[in-house]
């Protein structure tokens, strides 16, 4: 692998074989099956730091969110045969430490399908889950806006709004098919091409009366047509903002001015970023109430599947050209 200069090519990756180290002391080894495939991996390959984790190192593996089953265990509570999550993903095989699959680790194929736990039940789903209850802290009858609706955390987000008690759900997508599918599957009430509509103009056809909640994930055009949108106490969860990465051609946006944040002045609006993983303490409750959801019908997994480790690479470029509907996985393993 090499950093990219520019946009990334299929070129900067490439697929090696590796020995494993030896099992220590308190190890596992993971056969993986599903490895999940996300946008904030665009900010790793740039030299420098943007986001919340470490940036990728030219030559080094790749790493992320995975799903696996352990082959061989020297941890009496980890056996052979439990499904894990761990971090080592991008790689058909990991020896990982037992304590990486403690508390969230472990999960119960039983419950769930395994994908939906790197998606619905995974950090995605998770990371809508927060934003809604307790950085904005959604209330019965609000009106929610999400950017990137269509993406993992964004077909999460709208079915989640409606759940919780939000009277009308707003998204944007990129191209007309994404925006009727958030409508006719994710309980979307109205969603807005950004490629074909600016977005304050599409706020303000589709919410005259202004919105109470925008959940951002990409930052830039869209978060200052959400400010002017916002109603006076309006709360804002800061997750992504895609839209500083990767140029325009990937986000489809263009950058803002700054000053249009005299908006959250004029509006006492509340702005608040977060990162999911400061916030673990809600996961039991998330896992079981999804878990709900999920048995009830009364919401959709959905999954962009990509088959074997040498397609990897080009899944995550699809993704950062909007190639992906709800979660983007990599199969290790076909016979999961």
């Amino acid at each position: 692998m090499r950093r990219p200069v520019g946009e990334p090519l299929p070129t900067d990756f490439a697929v090696e074989e590796r020995p494993l180290p030896p099992l220590g002391e308190g190890q596992l080894l993971v056969r993986n099956l599903y490895m999940s495939v996300d946008p904030s991996m665009r900010g790793r390959l740039e030299s420098t730091e943007k986001h919340y984790t470490h940036n990728f190192t030219p030559g080094a593996p790749l790493d992320g969110r995975a799903l696996g089953v352990v082959e061989e265990s020297r941890c009496a509570a980890v056996p052979p045969g439990t499904y894990v999550r761990h971090q080592l993903g991008w790689r058909e095989r990991a020896v990982l430490d037992a304590a990486d699959t403690d508390g969230a680790g472990r999960i119960d194929p039983g419950l769930a399908p395994l994908p939906t736990w790197l998606g619905l039940l995974g950090q995605t789903g998770f990371t809508a889950y927060v934003g809604l209850t307790r950085i904005v802290e959604l209330r019965p009858g609000d009106t929610v806006f999400v950017s990137a609706a269509a993406g993992a955390v964004g077909t999460a987000a709208g079915q989640f709004a409606r759940l919780l008690g939000a009277e009308r759900v707003l998204g944007t997508a990129g191209g007309p098919d994404k925006c009727a599918l958030l409508v006719k599957e994710f309980g979307y009430d109205a969603a807005a091409d950004y490629r074909a509509e600016p977005v304050r103009d599409a706020l303000a056809r589709l919410a005259p009366d202004g919105i109470d909640v925008y959940f951002d994930n990409v930052g830039g055009e869209q978060l200052a047509a959400a400010l002017h949108a916002l109603r006076t106490g309006g709360r804002v969860a800061l997750c992504g903002m895609m839209s500083q990465f990767g140029g325009d051609r990937l986000s489809g946006q263009r950058s803002a001015d700054i000053n249009q944040l005299i908006q959250a002045v004029l509006k006492r609006l509340t702005l608040r970023g977060f990162i999911v993983r400061d916030h673990d303490d809600l996961r039991p409750e998330f896992e079981r109430r999804v878990a709900g959801w999920l048995a009830e019908g009364r919401i959709t997994a959905r999954e962009t599947v990509v088959d074997g480790l040498e397609n990897a690479a080009g899944a995550l470029l699809s993704l950062l050209g909007g190639g992906n509907i709800g979660k983007m996985l990599v199969r290790l393993d076909d016979s999961h």
